[in-house]
C-alpha cells in the first residue's frame, strides 16, 4: 500500500489557515474552563503517550509542531527500548501536530482537553512510521476503489478500588446487581463520554468481576481509533474520580476472561453495504477472505501483547480460530447481520493492547488484498470450533506472540501496506517483548501488563 504519486504536502504548507484554526479552537476550548491540551498518540507497544502544551501556546505549536523523540516507536510496553533496522537510539527528532478537528475537552479531567497528533520529520515531510497516518491512507486507498468504511472499537475494562485492590461489585456476569452498585460510577462514564462529542450505543456489565463494556457509534476508521483512545482516556479519568483503578489489559487474573477490543467494520460502495444479506457476496466475500487469510499476521497489530494470549483461549468467545461464521461468537470474524445499515464484520481476536491505527489500517490493507486477488471466502463454520471433529476444525490462531511474529515478517501484504520503516519497528518490539516474556509464567506476565494499556 505505497503512497500516492503526488508530493505530499507539508504543515507549513498551511501555516496561516492553522494559526487561524488554532486560534479558534483555543478560544473555544478556553470557553470551555480548559488551560492545556494533551497531545496523544500510540506507540507500537499498544501505550497511548502524550506531550502536553498550555492551551496558550496552541496556535504556535500548530505551525511549528511540538518536538518528540523517534525511539518511542521502538518504546516496549515496560518502557525499556529496542532498535530496529530504520529507528533506535537517542538521535533525532520529530513534530507533532494536533488534528485541531477531533480537540476536545475532557469532563473527567478539568482543564485538559485531548487531540490526537500526527507525526512528521523535521524537514516537514510525514514521518513514515506514523501509525495515525498509516491508517489514513489505508482508508484513502480504499476511496480510491470506490469503498468507504464505519469502523468501531468495543472497549472492555476491569476496576478495582484503588484503596485496597477489591471490585465495586461482586454482581453476576451481565448482572443488574452490577448496574445498581455501580451506577453512579456508570453514570458518569456515560455522561463523560457524551460530553467528549462520542454518542454511547451500550454500557453494560461484563463476564469477569469488575468488567464493563461500552460501545460507541462507528464513524469513519480514522475517527474510530481516535475515538478509541479518547474512549479509554475519559473512562480512566471518571474512574480515578470514583477511588477505581481502570484495566483494559487482554489478561488480567490467571485464567479468567480478559478485556477483548473488538474492531466492528462495515464496507460500503455506491451507497451499498457490501457485507449485507445472508452472507456476504462478491466484493464483500474477497475482502472478508483477505482478512480471514492474513489473521495470523494481523494479530501482530490486534493481539499484540504477551498477554493477548493468555485471553486467546477456545471457548471463552475470543475468537481464537481462523474462521468466520454467520453470529457465531466463537469465530475469529463474526458476520453481525442487522439488515443493510447494520451488517458489519466483528474482529473478536483483537484485544486492547493494540494500537488502534494499526488494527483497523491492517484489516483494510488485508480487505483490500483480498479484493485485489478476488479472494474466496471457505464455508461458515458453526457452533465452537473447539468441539468439531479434528478433520473439520478450521486452523487454530497462533497461541504465543512468537508463532505471531513468524506469520506477521513472513506477510508481504502488511509489509507492503506498513511501509517497511513501521513494519520493521513493530517487528522488532514484537520480538524484544516476546524475548522478555516468554519464560514468565501467566501470573508474571498479567502482573507486569495489567495495568499499562
Amino acid at each position: 500500500m505505497p503512497e500516492t504519486s503526488r508530493e505530499p504536502e507539508t504543515p507549513q504548507d498551511h501555516s496561516h489557515e492553522a494559526r487561524a484554526e488554532a486560534r479558534l479552537t483555543a478560544a473555544r476550548l478556553s470557553d470551555e474552563g480548559v488551560v492545556a491540551l494533551a497531545l496523544t498518540w500510540v506507540d507500537n507497544a499498544g501505550v497511548a503517550r502524550v506531550k502536553g502544551v498550555p492551551l496558550r501556546r496552541l496556535p504556535e505549536a500548530a505551525v511549528e509542531g511540538v518536538g518528540m523523540s523517534p525511539v518511542f516507536d521502538v518504546f516496549l510496553v515496560d518502557d525499556a527500548t529496542t532498535t530496529s533496522r530504520c529507528i533506535g537510539g537517542p538521535d533525532g527528532d520529530l513534530r507533532l501536530f494536533a488534528a485541531l478537528d477531533r480537540a476536545v475537552a475532557l469532563a473527567a479531567q478539568p482543564g485538559w482537553a485531548f487531540a490526537p497528533a500526527d507525526r512528521y520529520r523535521q524537514d516537514g515531510l510525514p514521518h513514515p512510521a506514523c501509525q495515525r497516518r498509516f491508517a489514513a491512507r489505508a482508508a484513502e486507498l480504499a476511496a480510491e476503489r470506490g469503498i468507504t468504511f464505519r469502523a468501531a472499537f468495543e472497549t472492555e475494562w476491569i476496576v478495582q478500588r484503588a484503596e485496597d485492590g477489591g471490585y465495586p461489585t461482586d454482581g453476576p456476569a451481565y448482572g443488574l446487581h452490577r448496574i445498581t452498585d455501580c451506577s453512579d460510577y456508570l453514570r458518569d462514564v456515560l455522561l463523560a463520554l457524551e460530553a467528549a462529542g462520542l454518542s454511547v450505543q451500550q454500557l453494560h456489565p461484563e463476564y469477569s468481576p469488575g468488567q464493563f463494556e461500552v460501545s460507541v457509534a462507528a464513524r469513519d476508521p480514522l475517527g474510530a481509533a481516535d475515538d478509541a483512545v479518547l474512549v479509554r482516556t475519559t473512562i480512566r479519568g471518571v474512574s480515578a474520580q470514583h477511588g477505581l483503578r481502570a484495566s483494559f489489559a487482554p489478561a488480567f487474573e490467571p485464567g479468567g476472561v480478559g478485556n477483548g477490543g473488538h474492531l466492528h467494520l462495515s464496507a460500503w460502495r455506491d451507497g451499498r453495504n457490501l457485507l449485507a444479506g445472508e452472507e456476504p457476496y462478491g466484493d464483500g466475500a474477497a475482502f472478508l477472505a483477505g482478512v480471514l487469510r492474513e489473521l495470523p499476521a494481523l494479530l501482530a497489530l490486534g493481539a499484540p501483547s504477551p498477554a493477548s494470549y493468555l485471553r486467546l483461549v477456545p471457548s471463552h468467545w475470543a475468537g481464537c480460530f481462523q474462521c468466520w461464521g454467520v453470529e457465531n461468537r466463537e469465530a475469529a470474524l463474526r458476520l453481525i447481520q442487522g439488515g443493510d445499515e447494520q451488517a458489519n464484520v466483528e474482529v473478536k481476536c483483537f484485544d486492547l493492547a493494540a494500537n488502534p491505527y494499526l488494527a483497523v489500517g491492517g484489516v483494510i490493507a488485508a480487505g483490500l488484498s483480498g479484493l485485489d486477488a478476488g479472494a474466496t471466502l471457505p464455508e461458515p463454520v458453526q457452533g465452537d470450533p473447539a468441539l468439531l471433529p479434528p478433520e473439520r476444525r478450521p486452523p487454530r490462531l497462533p497461541t504465543t506472540l512468537d508463532e505471531t511474529l513468524t506469520a506477521f515478517r513472513a506477510s508481504t501484504v502488511l509489509r507492503d501496506a506498513l511501509g517497511d520503516v513501521l513494519f520493521e519497528a513493530v517487528a522488532s518490539v514484537r520480538a524484544a517483548e516476546s524475548a522478555s516474556y516468554a519464560e514468565l509464567p501467566p501470573e508474571a506476565v498479567i502482573a507486569a501488563t495489567k495495568w499499562r494499556y
